[in-house]
């Protein structure tokens, strides 16, 4: 192989390399040029890297200019990492602008931890710049009213909306915002349930609303409660007599039973003394058949004489008129008289 051959085979391919680096480096120059001209240079090795880190370059290169334009020293590596961590660039980078313009601390760290935590950064620092406002109870979960009962036993059903500022600084590890609408669907009902009458919550609903923020019901949460207002008051049923009534219908069915189970004794009991008396009766009897074999015991002894025997058999007899006359009633044969 001649000289020329070689030097021919050798210019083919580096003209090959050269397509390649054109195709390659191509597609990141208007990209390069644009971070260039917006003062937020990112080098071309950068880019290409990027590429083989299967990073979206130009959510980088954006990012890297929006933030330069800001004010913000976040460098293009900072920026990489975050992506590479799952986080939403464009999201942090929106809030730190936000938080930067309304005099927020908040750092570059602290902001993509929040987001990697699962959290709106941007909707945060809005919401600390802007308070918004939540219902209590939140409709969503299928209630519309908070019910509580007075000392008086009256049930009021209330509505309130809470103004809430995010806390940046409890951001992470703080609760969220049904945590805060438990808590004060809770406050209102110990209010509620403290008052003396319903008609002193209704005559000063923002009684509530104060004793609900002197409870301090922000703590541990990720907000600040601004304010509470009272949206709504209504009245409902009269729960203590419902109850006094359920009570009485109670005690009503426990002295019935009670007075059954009483009826029941004193019904047996019944049955036992006529039974009693049943035996006694036959006692009796039995007792009154043995006279015959005494009488006549006492005639083979000679105790009693035949003129003994009539002058008692006189004596039943006149026994038994008196008791006729008297109205009294008659012994049956053989009983001894009264």
């Amino acid at each position: 192989m001649d000289m020329n051959t070689i030097l021919g085979i050798v210019l083919v391919i580096a003209l090959l390399f050269l397509v390649f680096l054109i195709v390659l480096v191509g597609s990141y120059i208007s990209l390069w040029f644009q971070a260039w001209l917006s003062d937020a240079p990112v080098g071309l090795g950068e880019l290409i890297g990027m590429r083989f880190r299967k990073v979206d370059t130009r959510v980088i290169v954006y990012a890297r200019i929006q933030s330069v334009k800001a004010g913000l020293t976040i460098s293009t590596a900072q920026l990489e990492t975050h992506y590479l961590a799952g986080g939403h660039v464009r999201s942090v980078v929106n809030a730190m602008i936000a938080a930067y313009r309304a005099k927020i601390n908040l750092s570059w760290d602290t902001a993509c931890a929040i987001d990697l935590a699962g959290r709106d950064i941007l909707d945060a620092v809005q919401t600390s710049v802007n308070p918004k406002v939540i219902d209590c109870p939140n409709p969503a979960k299928g209630a519309d009213t908070i019910a509580a009962v007075a000392a008086d036993g009256i049930q009021l059903k209330a509505k309130a909306r809470v103004t809430v500022r995010t806390n940046i600084a409890r951001l992470i590890g703080g609760a969220t915002e049904e945590t805060v609408i438990a808590r004060v669907g809770q406050g209102i009902v110990s209010a509620i349930g403290s008052a003396a009458s319903y008609k002193s919550v209704l005559e000063n609903p923002s009684k509530i609303s104060k004793v609900v923020l002197e409870e301090g019901l922000a703590a541990g949460t990720a907000f600040e409660i601004v304010s509470i207002d009272i949206a709504d008051v209504e009245v409902a049923e009269n729960v203590g007599a419902r109850l006094q009534a359920d009570q009485a219908e109670a005690d009503k069915r426990r002295f019935q039973a009670e007075a059954e189970k009483r009826r029941a004794m004193a019904i047996a009991q019944e049955q036992e003394f006529k039974a009693e008396i049943q035996k006694n009766q036959a006692l009796v009897v039995l007792a009154e058949s043995e006279v015959p074999k005494a009488m006549a015991e006492a005639f083979r002894n000679g105790n009693m004489g035949i003129m003994d025997y009539y002058r008692l058999r006189n004596v039943q007899a006149d026994t038994a008129m008196r008791s006729s006359i008297a109205g009294e009633p008659q012994n049956k044969p053989g009983q001894p008289n009264a």
